[in-house]
């Protein structure tokens, strides 16, 4: 029985065949929350990390073996079964076709008729089920993301004794967005089943708390809390001054966390530092062969504004013909999952954007975008960081995005641009970042025109400026602003 239990649909690990057998490794391209959630072992003997793996049907909901894995000793990890079918239901169709386009206030994504409610209840509940089994008396259950929304309700008419705990890592839209899904009522009486609910940003709160008030009636009291003054940037969209921390029904009281994860910029400045990283990033500038490298690293996501990125960039060729064969975007935009219908169209207008303008730009020496599918590992990752003038973050909306984070880590103080989407959750604490409409061609084109001319002692300021903004918010103190959270009633 484990003490402390995070549930999250993927495993922190990769699941690979050596000589027939299958062992557990350190994934070469994590995401931000697995390597983030992975930290929180080492304060925890018995902590257990379920996620799912694919198992044929007389397997459905059955749990693997409690397995160690050798890079990470104080973590268990074990897996709740789920077959192919309910896979694709749960995640591919009613996760990413009906709630995904919600959280990120895209009305016209919206796909009702994709969704499987009755199918994704039964994946929730299995996850609530193998939680129930795994946890020890009074032990803290920790459920991280959107699709696992009704797990807390599950666990909590099977096991009042333990704390239930849910940190969102997306947006958390307006009650007036949030209302659009048929099944909002039965989606908050679950995450009011909680202890304790987390968000990136003041106003991801207030939305929850408002969507509570409207859709449930029982959520009356409150109390009102100052964010902390690293979230209340100048003109920030996504700020909050004062926001609901509380809310309390059927006398029990729900508390909301604010807290926008951190990254580890110590362990990213010190392979930034690297020998083999900085060989690395030379060779990438020198293959480059241009004056300014702008990255956008990101995946195909109709959220993450790379259309809208492309055609800033073309009209910043057009207007900017001194540039030409001087300037190259390196785009990385990372394929889905297959099987994720929903973004067969965004993936087919980004590569015809991109073919159009290596078509009517490129010389015989020069194509103004380097363009990539791959994901990248850690390491190359870090070294592109470095390689980079300038880094262009331009989601139409986003949780947090890390990306902006590792970026100025990985600099270090040496001079770099950030170009940063007002709707990203990180643009409320990165203040000196260079802001960034997405919805406006204007305002794209004139926040990158902006970041080539400037001068590289500007860049050195933005870069130190930024620096001390991530090192004093970095992961270690979410972490211990978390564990304080997760102990406390």
């Amino acid at each position: 029985m484990a003490r402390f239990v995070v549930v999250y649909h993927r495993l922190p690990f990769e699941e690979v065949v050596v000589k027939g057998e299958k062992v557990l490794r350190e994934p070469k391209s994590p995401n931000g929350i697995i390597p983030t959630l992975k930290g929180f072992f080492r304060h925890f003997d018995d902590g257990l990390w379920l996620a799912w793996n694919k198992v044929p049907e007389e397997k459905l909901g059955t749990l693997s073996e409690r397995r160690r894995v050798a890079s990470s000793p104080s973590m268990q990890v074990q897996c709740v079964g789920l077959t192919d079918p309910l896979i694709n239901s749960f995640y591919h169709r009613t996760s990413k076709a009906a709630l995904w386009p919600i959280l990120h206030s895209f009305t016209e994504r919206f796909d009702y008729d994709a969704a499987n409610w009755d199918e994704f209840r039964q994946v929730n509940r299995l996850f609530a089920e193998a939680s129930c089994q795994v946890a020890d008396t009074g032990a803290t259950i920790w459920i991280h993301d959107y699709n696992l929304w009704l797990v807390p309700g599950y666990i909590r008419s099977q096991r009042p004794d333990v704390k239930i705990a849910f940190f969102h890592h997306t947006p958390f839209p307006a009650s007036d967005m949030f209302g659009i899904l048929p099944w909002r009522k039965e989606i908050l009486e679950s995450l009011l089943a909680c202890d304790r609910i987390g968000f990136h940003a003041p106003r991801y709160a207030e939305n929850f708390a408002s969507c509570a008030r409207s859709f449930i009636k029982p959520a009356v009291s409150r109390a009102r809390t100052i964010a902390a003054p690293r979230l209340q940037q100048r003109d920030t969209i996504l700020q909050e001054s004062v926001y609901t921390s509380a809310l309390s029904m059927m006398e029990r009281t729900v508390y909301l966390d604010v807290a926008p994860i951190g990254v580890d910029d110590k362990a990213i400045a010190k392979v930034a530092a690297a020998s083999t990283t900085m060989r690395q990033s030379g060779v990438i500038r020198q293959s480059l062969g241009v004056e300014k490298v702008i990255l956008s690293i990101g995946r195909i996501d109709y959220t993450k504004g790379t259309r809208e990125m492309l055609q800033a960039y073309e009209q910043l060729l057009e207007t900017r013909q001194d540039l030409l064969g001087h300037v190259k975007l390196c785009v990385t935009s990372v394929a889905p999952a297959s099987g994720i219908r929903a973004y067969d169209d965004v993936r087919e207008e980004i590569e015809r954007r991109v073919g159009a303008i290596n078509g009517r730009f490129s010389t015989a020496s020069w194509t103004p975008i380097l363009f990539f599918t791959s994901p990248i590992r850690f390491q190359d990752l870090i070294a592109w960081y470095l390689a980079a003038d300038i880094c262009w973050i331009t989601p139409l909306r986003d949780g947090l995005n890390l990306v902006a984070k590792e970026y100025v880590a990985a600099k270090n103080g040496q001079p770099g641009v950030l170009v940063l989407s007002e709707f990203t959750g990180a643009a409320i604490e990165l203040d000196e970042a260079l802001r960034t409409h997405p919805y406006s061609a204007r305002s794209m084109l004139d926040a990158i025109s902006r970041a080539v001319a400037m001068p590289e002692h500007d860049a050195r300021s933005q870069m130190q400026a930024l620096g001390q903004r991530v090192k004093t918010a970095n992961l270690a103190s979410w972490t211990n602003e978390m564990i304080d959270a997760l102990r406390s009633r």
